[in-house]
């Protein structure tokens, strides 16, 4: 093992909340901060390949560089392949550009210190709107915010929103507007132009020159280092070799499958699954990986003629009671490389979902990908509601459309997800993982900042979200690291 070194602020993952964390906490001259990324990264803008940055084109198909990918059960019956970003900027710079805020309810769910009031001024921080100003926006942010316009959008698209508004369906043109309650409108997208920008992009990169900032990429942590109960510091597989890093503070940003996966590997978590694995505990977190939530999403596929590859996977969508529906604009095998070849679909989202799944390591190797258990439609709730969403759907094209022709259940025939996993490692009272400062309970110097934290899934996708959260986490940060 090569010569320690030692700095104030260590965040583990270059993924949405790993740059953003890095850009902030270095703005303070006084901290040395080390961002670990274990995927590919980039020493300027001018290096990012156009196919991160493309927003017609979704890198995330065989053998992308940019993905990591685990297996996971949606439900016993019905495994999947889940791909995710591993790469500066994470899964925000593989993904669909969708960013709509989380809605204020969904903040009921968090502690009292994330209140809606709370977190608005981050969300204005973060972001520069070029379509709706006022009180409830920014327009000085890194993040530029868009909305693909009516003349400009794909004619399934066009087809979509005038179906949802003969149906009775209100316009809906601002997402992300606080007092937004629901209908057919323009998703914000973290898009201007055909430029995807990720946090990467938006925060990390403009601060390279600080000297008090490095990132240093293909850097595996293999765990957490600790003195009793306080985290020192990480172990990194790197060129070869393994070196400590020692740090007053370290920050896990590696994602709601990653992040609970590290804690475990480092002796934090259930104390009996540990030990099967052969893992020294450092503390019994019988929550870390558990109570995980998702968006489940049945496709409802249809026949139209090929129209070329739109300027977004997702341009509008319908929110209707605790359902997402999603036009996507075009067949997947238009804008994934290398998918498979198929029709285009409606996706039915369950936003408020019951169920509940888990997370567990499948063995002590760190390559070894954890085992990810959904659990999707096991609440009977959630099974009505995507039934009641199909219909909707098949009304909305003017007939019931199966889903799932010869299967002997209609809904696992076409069972996805939407790639939203939240809660690994969640902020709450009592015997939460974190506290509502997203520091580790019952561990000092050691925080998770990422989706693992949110109390359980919002009702919108996350990407946004998670980018408010690393802004207001990087702040109760500053005040603690040096």
């Amino acid at each position: 093992m090569s010569r320690v070194r030692h700095v104030d602020a260590l965040v583990v993952g270059g993924g949405s909340c790993g740059c953003v964390m890095a850009a902030r906490l270095s703005e303070d001259p006084s901290l040395e901060v080390l961002l670990l990324e274990s995927g590919p990264g980039f020493a300027s803008l001018g290096d990012v390949p156009s196919e991160v940055t493309d927003s017609r084109l979704l890198p995330v198909g065989p053998s992308s560089p940019w993905v990591d990918t685990y297996p996971a059960e949606l439900t016993p019956s019905t495994p999947r392949v889940i791909a995710r970003g591993r790469v500066l900027g994470g899964s925000g710079a593989v993904n669909g550009g969708y960013f709509i805020r989380a809605r204020p309810s969904d903040f009921d769910a968090w502690p009292a210190s994330w209140s809606f009031a709370d977190v608005l001024p981050y969300f204005r921080r973060l972001e520069s709107d070029v379509d709706f100003t006022g009180s409830a926006h920014g327009d000085a942010g890194p993040m530029p915010v868009s909305r693909v316009a009516a003349g400009a959008r794909a004619p399934i698209t066009d087809m979509f929103v005038d179906a949802a508004r003969r149906a009775g369906f209100a316009a809906d043109d601002d997402k992300n507007a606080p007092d937004s309650v629901g209908g057919v409108g323009a998703v914000p997208r973290n898009v201007i132009g055909d430029i995807r920008t990720n946090s990467a992009l938006a925060y990390l990169l403009p601060a390279l020159s600080r000297p008090n900032l490095t990132v240093e990429d293909r850097s595996t942590v293999l765990s957490v280092t600790f003195d009793g109960t306080r985290a020192t510091g990480v172990l990194v597989a790197r060129r070869g070799g393994v070196e400590r890093v020692a740090a007053n503070t370290v920050i896990l940003c590696s994602g709601a499958v990653r992040t609970p996966q590290l804690l475990m590997l480092s002796g934090v978590g259930p104390s009996e699954e540990l030990r099967l694995h052969g893992i020294s505990v450092v503390l019994d977190h019988p929550r870390v990986g558990r109570e995980i939530s998702d968006h489940p999403e049945v496709g409802v596929y249809y026949s139209f003629p090929d129209t070329g590859r739109p300027a977004s996977l997702l341009e509008a969508v319908l929110h209707v009671d605790d359902l997402e529906i999603r036009p996507y604009s075009a067949a997947f095998d238009r804008m994934i490389p290398f998918h498979p070849i198929g029709d285009p679909m409606i996706g039915v989202g369950l936003m408020k979902p019951e169920s509940r799944g888990s997370l567990s390591l499948r063995s002590n190797d760190p390559a070894d990908a954890p085992i990810v258990r959904y659990r999707y439609l096991e609440a009977a709730s959630d099974r009505a509601a995507l039934a009641g969403g199909v219909d909707l759907v098949g009304d909305m094209l003017g007939g019931v459309v199966p889903i799932a022709p010869g299967s002997g259940d209609p809904l696992l025939g076409r069972l996805g997800t939407s790639l939203h996993l939240s809660g690994s490692c969640a902020m709450g009272q009592g015997n939460s993982v974190l506290d509502d400062e997203c520091r580790v309970r019952g561990i000092d110097g050691l925080r998770v900042v990422d989706t693992s934290a949110f109390p359980v899934v919002p009702t919108r996708g996350p990407h946004a979200t998670a980018i408010m959260l690393a802004e207001r986490a990087s702040d109760l940060v500053r005040g603690t690291v040096a």
